[in-house]
C-alpha cells in the first residue's frame, strides 16, 4: 500500500506525530497524538498502559491514523486499519528504528529510551487496510 506512494513513505518516515483515533464501547471516537513507526503496511505505536486507547483497541480493533495537513488543508494522509496489542513485541528501547526516530524528542522531554519504554510499555501494531491521501 505505502510502497506505491513514495511521497507517503517519506512523510511517514519524517513526521513525528500522527493523530490516532480509536472507538470506545459506546461508539464515541477518541483521538490522541501518538509517536509511530511505519514499516511497509504496518505501523507501531507504544502506549501507556490502561488508557482509553488500549481499552478501546481491546474491544474494537478498528483505528484511524491521520498525519497533519498543510494549513490550507492539503497533503491529507488518512490511514485506516486494524490494531492489536502485542504483548511479546520488543519494548521501545530495543526497537532500534524507533529509538533512532525519537531519541531526540525523548531527550527534549527529559526521557531516555529506557525511561520511555518503562512509561510506554504497550506495543500496538496497526495493519493498514486503506489509505486515503491527496
Amino acid at each position: 500500500m505505502f510502497d506505491e506512494r513514495p511521497d507517503i513513505q517519506e512523510r511517514l518516515r519524517g513526521e513525528l506525530i500522527a493523530w490516532m483515533t480509536t472507538v470506545d464501547a459506546a461508539g464515541q471516537p477518541q483521538t490522541s497524538p501518538v509517536w509511530f513507526l511505519a514499516d511497509d503496511d504496518v505501523i507501531v505505536v507504544y502506549s501507556l498502559d490502561r488508557t482509553p486507547r488500549t481499552r478501546n483497541i481491546r474491544s474494537n480493533a478498528k483505528v484511524c491514523l491521520n498525519l497533519n495537513s498543510t494549513p490550507s488543508g492539503g497533503a491529507v494522509v488518512i490511514i485506516e486499519g486494524t490494531a492489536e496489542i502485542v504483548p511479546d513485541g520488543p519494548p521501545a528501547n530495543e526497537d532500534e528504528r524507533y529509538v533512532a526516530k525519537y531519541e531526540v524528542p525523548m531527550a527534549d522531554l527529559g526521557m531516555t529510551p529506557g525511561s520511555f519504554a518503562a512509561d510506554y510499555p504497550v506495543r500496538i501494531r496497526i495493519r493498514a487496510t486503506r489509505l486515503r491521501a491527496s
